[in-house]
C-alpha cells in the first residue's frame, strides 16, 4: 500500500469554511468520479477545525504556526498503480482534472 498525504493551505481569497465547503462538496465527488481511472483505492479528507485554546499544545509539539485548513489522503495499491494512469491518455486527463 502507498499512502500520499498533502497538508492544504487554501487560497488567500478563501475562507476556511468556503475552501472546505468546496473541497468537500465538490472536489470530494470529482475525485470519486476519477478514482477508477486513476486506480486511486482510498481518498480520505480531514478538515481542520477553529478551535480556541490549541496553540499551547501545538507550540509543544514543535507544530505551532502551521495551521493547515485540511489534510487530504489518497492510498493506491503499489507505485506501478500509481504510476500507470500516466501512461494513458484517460489517466493523464483524469489528473488533470483534480489539478483545476
Amino acid at each position: 500500500m502507498l499512502k500520499l498525504v498533502f497538508c492544504l493551505h487554501r487560497l488567500p481569497h478563501l475562507s476556511r469554511e468556503a475552501f472546505q465547503r468546496y473541497w468537500y462538496e465538490t472536489h470530494a465527488p470529482l475525485v470519486r468520479s476519477v478514482a477508477d481511472v486513476l486506480n486511486i483505492r482510498s481518498y480520505v479528507q480531514s478538515h481542520s477545525v477553529n478551535a480556541d485554546g490549541l496553540e499551547l499544545p501545538a507550540a509543544a509539539r514543535g507544530s505551532a504556526g502551521q495551521d493547515y485548513d485540511g489534510v487530504a489522503e489518497l492510498c493506491w495499491e503499489s507505485i506501478d498503480t500509481l504510476m500507470a494512469p500516466g501512461l494513458t491518455e484517460a489517466g493523464r486527463a483524469a489528473g488533470l482534472l483534480l489539478l483545476e
